[in-house]
C-alpha cells in the first residue's frame, strides 16, 4: 500500500508495481449466489472516487443476513485503513467467512483476504505484500515523525500476516520489505492460505468493464510516471461520468459493486468547425 501523507492527512495510492500485474477480466466462475462478495477492484478510492469500501461491505453482509458467506478477490488493493476496516467487519460476521483469491490480492487486498476462516488461493494467483511508502515534504522533525508512523503501520501488518500464518514476524516483515508476490502454492506452505482453489472456479471473462479497466490502469500508470499527482489524475478522471451503473451493484444482496470502472462516455464539447484555404 502506498500512501500520500500531506497536511496531517494519509491518503491511499496504488502499488505500480500491483496495477502493473492487476488483470481485472479474472472472475469467479460462478457467482450468482445470495451469499457471494465480490471484490474486483480499488480498496477504497477508484479512478471514479469510489471503489469497494467498508459502507458497500457493510450492506452487502447486512443484505446476506446470518448465513455464511464466499468473499472472491481480484484487486491490485489501495487504501489501507480501508482494506483494515473491511477485514475487521468481515470477521464480525456472525457466521464463517471464506476468502478466494481468483487472480491477486495485493496490499489492502491482502489483508482483507486474511479474515476468511478458510482462505484459497487459485495456483495461478498470488498474494503482494509489501511496506506502506509515502510522497511527501517537509522539514527534518516532520519527516521524522511521518518515518515513524510508518514504521507503526509496518509492524501492525507484519502482526497481522503472521498471527494468521504462524510464521515468525521477523520473516513476515522481511517479506514486505522485498515486495513479495506470493504464489498460491507457496501461500499454502506459508499458512497464509489453507487451501487451494481448483480450476474450474476461476475464470477470464474480458467484459466490457475489464476492458474499462484495464484502459484506465494503463492510462493511471503512464500519467504516473510522467510525474501527474494522484490528485490531478482524479480530477481528470472525475471527467469520465459512468453511463451504466456496477454489474454488482447495491440492488442485489449476492456481492459489493465489483468496482472495475464502469462504461463510461467522455463529456466533450463538440468540435468547432475547420476551413482552410484552398
Amino acid at each position: 500500500m502506498q500512501l500520500n501523507i500531506k497536511a496531517g492527512s494519509i491518503r491511499s495510492e496504488l502499488s505500480p508495481r500491483a496495477l502493473e500485474k492487476w488483470n481485472p477480466a479474472i472472475k469467479a466462475a460462478v457467482e450468482n449466489t445470495s451469499d457471494t462478495i465480490t471484490i474486483y477492484g480499488i480498496i477504497g478510492e477508484d479512478w471514479f472516487g469510489e471503489g469497494v469500501t467498508l459502507k458497500r461491505i457493510d450492506a452487502a453482509l447486512r443484505a446476506i443476513g446470518d448465513k455464511p458467506v464466499d468473499v472472491y478477490i481480484n484487486s491490485p488493493g489501495g487504501d489501507m485503513f480501508e482494506g483494515i476496516a473491511i477485514y475487521n467487519r468481515l470477521r464480525e460476521h456472525s457466521q464463517k467467512v471464506n476468502t478466494k483469491v481468483l487472480g491477486l490480492a495485493a496490499s489492502a487486498a491482502s489483508v482483507i483476504y486474511l479474515a476468511g476462516a478458510e482462505r484459497q488461493v487459485a495456483s495461478s494467483a498470488f498474494l503482494m505484500i509489501h511496506n506502506c511508502w509515502t510522497w511527501l515534504a517537509g522539514n527534518r522533525h516532520y519527516l521524522r515523525d511521518v518515518a515513524d508512523d510508518l514504521q507503526e503501520f509496518d509492524a501492525a501488518m507484519a502482526d497481522l500476516y503472521a498471527e494468521t500464518s504462524g510464521q515468525p514476524v521477523e520473516d513476515m516483515a522481511e517479506l514486505m520489505d522485498d515486495e513479495t508476490f506470493i504464489r498460491g502454492k507457496r501461500a499454502l506452505e506459508l499458512g497464509l492460505a489453507t487451501s487451494l482453489l481448483t480450476a474450474e472456479e476461476v475464470v477470464e471473462r474480458p467484459d466490457p468493464e475489464a476492458k474499462q479497466a484495464s484502459a484506465l490502469k494503463a492510462m493511471d500508470m503512464a500519467l504516473a510516471k510522467a510525474g501527474m499527482s494522484r490528485t490531478e489524475r482524479r480530477e481528470m478522471f472525475a471527467t469520465f461520468k459512468p453511463s451504466t451503473p456496477s454489474a454488482a451493484g447495491g440492488d442485489t444482496p449476492r456481492a459489493v459493486p465489483t468496482d472495475t470502472p464502469r462504461a463510461v462516455e467522455l463529456n466533450l464539447e463538440p468540435l468547432p468547425k475547420l476551413s482552410f484555404p484552398a
